[in-house]
């Protein structure tokens, strides 16, 4: 059972993308396309009580803009609350002074090995902000009724995010 053989198809600065044989649990074999991710963070920012910080990202592979939590990839040898503490400064120019890692997904395993673990993140602080070039984000402050109006009325629909704000008890 398990992998039996692999080739790179591509190696790419974010991921890689590998052909794979595999012997299932039943004896089939299969030729699968496996993206091989590094993992990523999310963050649920807490300002206060139940006020979060949500932000308004541009995704060009979609064409829009997304409601989103705050995130990012992993980088390499980087530790996961590393990456959330330089992702929370990145995204909306805040550090935390109490974290706690509260999940893990996976967003899509049957065809990746991404792995996002989710902090929340409380006793927040301004700093200043370290957008990258290719980052349009705009953040706002939500209480978890006016999230779950955004959810209701179908304007969040990044998956990584309604896992979040459902492991973190805002929904």
């Amino acid at each position: 059972m398990g992998r039996l053989t692999k080739k790179m198809v591509f190696g790419g600065k974010l991921f890689d993308l590998c052909v794979e044989r595999h012997r299932f649990p039943n004896g089939c074999l299969v030729d699968l396309e496996v993206v091989k991710h590094p993992g990523a963070v999310l963050i649920v920012p807490f300002l206060s009580g139940d006020k979060i910080v949500l932000i308004k990202q541009y995704r060009p592979v979609i064409h829009s803009y997304v409601w989103e939590l705050p995130a990012g990839t992993l980088g390499k040898g980087e530790p996961p609350l590393g990456c959330a503490k330089r992702e929370l400064r990145e995204e909306i120019g805040y550090s935390a002074k109490v974290w706690k890692k509260i999940g893990l997904i996976y967003p899509a395993p049957g065809y990746t090995t991404e792995k996002i673990i989710i902090f929340r993140a409380h006793k927040l602080k301004k700093v200043e902000t370290e957008q990258q070039d290719d980052e349009i984000i705009s953040l706002s402050v939500f209480t978890g009724k006016e999230i779950g109006k955004l959810l209701s009325s179908r304007e969040i629909v990044d998956a990584k995010t309604i896992c979040a704000l459902k492991l973190s008890g805002i929904i």
